[in-house]
């Protein structure tokens, strides 16, 4: 019996609009062997399970839990918000059923579950994007990707390399975790592997970095857009007064454009990732029930709402023709 219920979560896994159908299939597997004490007793709505959520996303997922907790109050999700890295040993470690990170497994860490007997499903829930934000008295108001790059690699370490009207002062890189998404992404994607600058250093959180940059004139922050991007949110717009956000273009033939819901979307910001809940819950658990709610209607409209792309939710591009 097991062996055909794990080759049908392979087959699940990766497609979040037959989640809810998994629920019922798995369910009905094990409900063939009769009640057992030793069997979990969570529902998709009750019980209690372990969710660790990628720093970057705290706001949006408080949000998701008070919702989903609020329609079923049966249900207890224990979130614990860590750095990318943090989080998924947790996974491994089993010392929670469901992650938030910005990026799927790799091969290697799927071979890993599998080799334990375990199969993952990982459902993408959005499109997420990386800020680059600077003190509000900096005159520059753009970067292309290549000058992003050379910041970060040292190879431009004065503000006046980026610009020749730039004051002749040392510039001062801050992540918000060196284990982080954040940090990961841009060593990854744009660097390439190679090491960040000797002037890089990291903080312990997105809302520190914000902090950082406010008070330092020299500062340049990496940040997940998550942050900065619900305009509604009294916390977002506090942020917004105390930096400056930079638009940021392909290469110098390209617009700069600022990590806005229509550029993400279109993929002309640059800096662009997309988000996943892994689910190592195989089973019809709260765990499966909780990303089920926020790959679904309500779930997604609040990612929506927080200024990202819902992964399944359909987003409306409007031009204006202002000729």
């Amino acid at each position: 019996m097991n062996k055909y219920l794990n080759r049908a979560i392979i087959l699940l896994r990766e497609n979040a609009a037959l989640l809810v159908i998994a629920i019922f299939f798995s369910s009905f597997f094990f409900s063939c062997g009769g009640p057992n004490a030793n069997e979990p007793t969570d529902t998709p709505t009750s019980g209690e399970v372990r969710v660790v959520v990628d720093e970057s996303f705290q706001q949006l997922f408080d949000t998701q839990i008070y919702t989903f907790q609020s329609l079923y109050d049966k249900a207890k999700v224990d979130a614990k918000y860590l750095p990318e890295n943090e989080a998924l040993q947790r996974l491994i470690n089993d010392s929670c059923k469901v992650v938030v990170m910005c990026r799927d497994l790799t091969p290697a860490e799927r071979k890993q579950f599998e080799q334990a007997n375990l199969f993952p499903i990982s459902t993408k829930i959005a499109e997420d994007a990386i800020a680059i934000v600077v003190n509000p008295e900096n005159p520059d108001s753009t970067l292309t990707v290549e000058k992003v790059k050379a910041i970060l690699l040292g190879i431009d370490t004065l503000w006046s390399q980026v610009d020749k009207n730039g004051r002749p002062e040392k510039i001062q890189i801050v992540f918000d975790n060196a284990g982080s998404a954040n940090a990961r992404y841009m060593q990854d994607t744009l660097l390439q592997g190679k090491k960040f600058s000797s002037g890089a250093s990291a903080v312990k959180s997105n809302p520190e970095v914000i902090d950082y940059v406010s008070k330092n004139k020299n500062a340049i922050g990496i940040l997940s857009v998550n942050w900065i991007s619900d305009r509604d949110d009294s916390t977002t717009t506090n942020f917004l007064k105390k930096i400056k956000v930079l638009a940021i273009s392909k290469d110098t033939a390209t617009e700069a454009v600022k990590p806005y819901q229509a550029y993400i979307k279109t993929k002309d910001y640059p800096f662009t990732r997309d988000v996943y809940m892994i689910n190592r819950q195989t089973r019809a658990g709260l765990g499966m029930g909780f990303v089920s709610f926020v790959a679904g209607e309500k779930g997604q409209l609040m990612i929506l709402k927080a200024g990202l792309i819902p992964a399944i939710a359909p987003v409306r591009l409007v031009h204006i023709n202002t000729n």
